[in-house]
């Protein structure tokens, strides 16, 4: 039997509300596993855009951050501070500069990750075999709901 179209609607903004609620509970919920120190998340998240992208000017970091330009600069300016991040000049415009992980950013990036895992795996090693089969296919379907 089919399910009338306004029916299939309504489970998909069901479900849309679901999924979206438990996404974001447990990004909250990984992005306090942090060792304690004084990175804030704007920082550790900027840190992570640089690690991910390799290097991004700083206008960019602000549009992948979704921050004003003002805001990143304080961001970055810590971040340099502590030794996290490089300043290095742009190679085709003098006028701008490119910003990159530091060795020490990057180590406390993997830092980070690894305890963010380690949590995780940790969570997930609690639950039933089936359970960790069903989000084992659910991850495939929120890469693929993610790239669409």
């Amino acid at each position: 039997m089919e399910l009338p179209v306004a029916t299939e609607r309504g489970a998909a903004d069901e479900l849309a509300r679901s999924l979206r609620e438990a996404i974001q509970r447990l990004n909250r919920r990984v992005r306090q596993t942090r060792p304690v120190g004084d990175l804030t998340y704007g920082q550790l998240s900027a840190l992570t855009s640089l690690q991910l992208a390799g290097a991004l000017t700083p206008r960019e970091l602000a549009d992948v951050e979704r921050v004003q330009p003002p805001t990143m600069t304080k961001i970055v300016g810590k971040l340099e501070q502590r030794g996290l991040v490089v300043r290095t000049p742009h190679p085709t415009d003098g006028r701008q500069v490119i910003l990159a992980p530091t060795e020490q950013g990057r180590a406390m990036y993997a830092q980070f990750e690894k305890l963010r895992n380690e949590w995780l795996a940790d969570q997930l090693a609690a639950l039933t075999p089936e359970d960790r089969d069903v989000l084992v296919r659910a991850a495939e379907i929120l890469q693929q709901v993610a790239r669409a």
